[in-house]
This record gives structure tokens, C-alpha cells and sequence, in this order.
């Protein structure tokens, strides 16, 4: 009965974002057919989806998609292998939390496209700077949220655990860890958008002609406006993937598993 329950829900989560995508893609139609911007600005979806199923085909977009996903990828694990612990840590220790939290406070309000420029001057152009601006977006969203959630277990849960003699070991992993994750899952999903927002910007400057912001930014010195839409749609694309797939599977198997968020109804 659970599972077809669940079945449900996730065929009306379709059928939802069907509806969303098709209502935005039926008023950019209308824009551009409206005239308030000439064609080959403003190309029709038709257009978008010929030039992008004719990139797919000769494995051009495949591959500049790799290459960006390859630096997305890359540099969130390691945002979340610093921002997490560190996160925790800053959350545990009120020496680690006073040391770390005036630097990451003042760091964390550079954009990391400003840092790029430095990044080539010390690492060339290629995958290490545009990996690095990506890991320098994502982890401070990792860091906040997760000393933000840790902070926020409740304490009641905490001396409840040790009046039932939980030792440090499971009271981190079975009530911390617990507690915070809503969090965590958040700071990821930001983590995760901040990537993409610096890799695309990084790959405009600093990547050797290969990924997806390299792609849009070179379209448009020849004007090929269907070629950047159509890129923009694949980014969309993956980001929607990801989204449902792994975020979506992710919170399913812990926050909404272990009952800390509530479902909403509808």
C-alpha cells in the first residue's frame, strides 16, 4: 500500500512539473513569435530543439557536458568534503567555531567569478582554475548550513540520548547527524546551484574551448543565439536530473525516512 502510495505521489510530481515547464515554454513561444525581439535573437523552441537534438547527435553538446559536469562534480565533493566537517566541527568546538567564522563571514561575499582572473594568474587556463572557483562557491553553503543544523538539534534529544547511555560515537551519528540533516540536504542543494553558477561563468574566461560556458560565450561573438539556448536547456536539463534523481532520492531515504520534515500535502 506504501509503495503504491508513493507510486501516486510521484506520478502527480510529474504530471506538476510537466504542467510548469509547458506553461513556460508556451509564453516563451509567444514572446518569440510576438516580434519584440528579431528571430535570431529570440529563436522558437522548434529551433532551440532542432540545434540542440543536431549537438546531441554529433556528440559536440555530449561533450562540452562532460567536461562542465566533470568540474561541477569535482569541485562540490570536495566543497562538501571540507564545508561538512568543518560545519560539524565549527558546531562541536566554540574555539574552532570563533577561529573559522570571522574568515568564512568575510570570505563567503566574494563572488568566486571575481577570483577567477587570480586563478589563472597562479594556475593557467583549464580544468584547475574553473574546479577551483566551483569549490570556492560551494563551500560556504555547505559550512553555514551545516554548523546551522547542527546548532539546531534540539538539546532535549541530546540529554535524552545520554540519559539512555548513548557514548559521544552514537550520539553524533544517531541523533547529530539525524537532527541536522534538513540542513545539510539544503546546503547541498545550494552548494549545488553555486556550482553551476560558477562553472558556467569560470568556463566563459578560463576554460580551452570545451564546456558548456565556453559554448554560450562563444556563440554569441557569432551570434548564434540557438546554440546558446540550447545549451542553457541542457543545463536545465541536468539540473532537473539531479534535483529529482539524487537530491530527490537523498532526502527520501533520510530526512523523510527518519520523519524529520513533514510532507506536503497535494
Amino acid at each position: 500500500m506504501t509503495a503504491l502510495t508513493e507510486t501516486g505521489k510521484n506520478k502527480r510530481s510529474l504530471v506538476r512539473a510537466a504542467v510548469t515547464l509547458a506553461a513556460a515554454a508556451a509564453f516563451y513561444e509567444a514572446v518569440s513569435y510576438s516580434g519584440l525581439f528579431p528571430r535570431v535573437l529570440l529563436p522558437t523552441i522548434q529551433t532551440i530543439l532542432s540545434t540542440l537534438y543536431s549537438m546531441l547527435a554529433d556528440g559536440s553538446m555530449l561533450e562540452h557536458a562532460g567536461y562542465t559536469l566533470y568540474r561541477v562534480l569535482f569541485g562540490f565533493c570536495l566543497a562538501i568534503l571540507v564545508g561538512l566537517p568543518l560545519g560539524i566541527l565549527m558546531a562541536r568546538f566554540k574555539a574552532v567555531e570563533n577561529f573559522f567564522l570571522p574568515l568564512v563571514s568575510a570570505l563567503m561575499p566574494i563572488p568566486s567569478f571575481s577570483l577567477v582572473p587570480l586563478f589563472m594568474l597562479w594556475f593557467g587556463i583549464g580544468n584547475l582554475t574553473t574546479i577551483l572557483g566551483v569549490f570556492y562557491a560551494a563551500t560556504f553553503p555547505m559550512v553555514f548550513n551545516t554548523w546551522s543544523g547542527v546548532r539546531a538539534v534540539n538539546p532535549l534529544w541530546l540529554r535524552a540520548a545520554g540519559v539512555m547511555g548513548a557514548d559521544e560515537k552514537r550520539l553524533f551519528w544517531k541523533v547529530i547527524i539525524p537532527g541536522a540533516s534538513p540542513f545539510i540536504i539544503t546546503g547541498m542543494r545550494q552548494a549545488f546551484l553555486r556550482s553551476w553558477i560558477a562553472v558556467v561563468g569560470a568556463e566563459m574566461i578560463a576554460a580551452s574551448d570545451f564546456g558548456l560556458g565556453w559554448v554560450i560565450f562563444d556563440s554569441k561573438e557569432f551570434l548564434q543565439t540557438d546554440v546558446m539556448m540550447a545549451s542553457l536547456v541542457m543545463i536545465g536539463l541536468i539540473g532537473f536530473v539531479f534535483e529529482r534523481v539524487v537530491f530527490g532520492s537523498l532526502e527520501r531515504f533520510t530526512v523523510l525516512r527518519w520523519g524529520m520534515v513533514r510532507v506536503a500535502k497535494g
